[in-house]
């Protein structure tokens, strides 16, 4: 039997997707490298201050890849690891699921 403390897939999971800005970030990513102010621009809503606190934990789980370049101005890139890849079909079926929903019942993300 799994320990839901210490072995459980859903929290393993959760370290990755869980939280308000992940999915979204890992959305963005999901096809080509993508700068801070990029990143920034694209998540709808998120501060400067959480966007840098997710994209140094997606890091530190090996999800996503930071390139900095040595120049003036600063230049960082981000982009999905392998392991990060691997999350894209689950990140498919959120949007997808969202997109139907939305639709079925006529919400709109931006009224919520």
């Amino acid at each position: 039997m799994v320990s839901i403390i210490k072995d459980c897939p859903v929290r393993h999971s959760h370290k990755f997707m869980g939280g308000k800005w992940r999915v979204g970030i890992l959305w963005c990513l999901r096809n080509e490298v993508r700068r801070f102010g990029q990143l920034k621009r694209d998540v709808l809503g998120i501060s400067e201050k959480m966007l840098i606190q997710e994209l140094k934990g997606l890091e530190s789980l090996g999800v996503i890849n930071r390139k900095a370049y040595k120049e003036i101005p600063p230049k960082v890139e981000y982009s999905l690891t392998e392991r990060g890849k691997t999350l894209l079909p689950l990140v498919e079926s959120i949007v997808a699921w969202g997109y139907a929903d939305m639709e079925k019942f006529n919400d709109n993300l931006n009224t919520k």
